[in-house]
């Protein structure tokens, strides 16, 4: 797994983590491809990964929930709530993993067009900054970068 640069990922301040891509699809697109549990379940993960479980309420106070299967069979699972919804330019959800809650994330997501394009942003902020530096340390900048291409290729399918 390697960002191969379509994903901008920036430190920000003691706890925030900046993501920032274009889409070559509408915001409704994207917003659907991020949202509906049968298009996340297309493009969630690096290639060998799979989401055997994706649980979605698109509700303010819903919950939604993962579960990824690994290469070597391993199972990761991670959930939350969705704070606040805009359909199809803003989202706010909590993101906590099954092995890991004390590093529990608030993620902003926002989806501008621009060309027909979108311009997708997402703000990732920790509890701490421990826990902010640990995430980064992880790779989860690689895996991320490796999804959010296959959910460029999804949408341009």
């Amino acid at each position: 797994m390697k960002n191969t640069g379509t994903l901008k990922v920036t430190a920000v301040g003691e706890r925030d983590v900046h993501f920032e891509r274009v889409f070559e699809a509408p915001p409704e697109a994207v917003f659907a491809a991020l949202t509906q549990a049968d298009k996340v379940k297309a493009w969630m993960g690096p290639h060998g990964y799979s989401l055997v479980k994706c649980d979605t309420d698109l509700t303010v106070g819903g919950a939604y929930r993962y579960v990824m299967r690994t290469p070597d069979g391993g199972e990761m699972g991670w959930g939350g709530l969705y704070r606040e919804i805009d359909a199809p330019r803003h989202l706010v959800h909590t993101e906590s993993f099954d092995d890991w809650p004390m590093m529990e994330s608030v993620i902003t997501t926002e989806l501008n067009e621009q060309g027909g394009k979108t311009v997708f942003f997402a703000e990732i902020r920790y509890a701490s900054p421990e826990a902010r530096d640990a995430v980064l340390a992880s790779g989860m900048e690689h895996g991320a970068a490796e999804s959010y291409d296959r959910l460029a290729e999804l949408l341009t399918a």
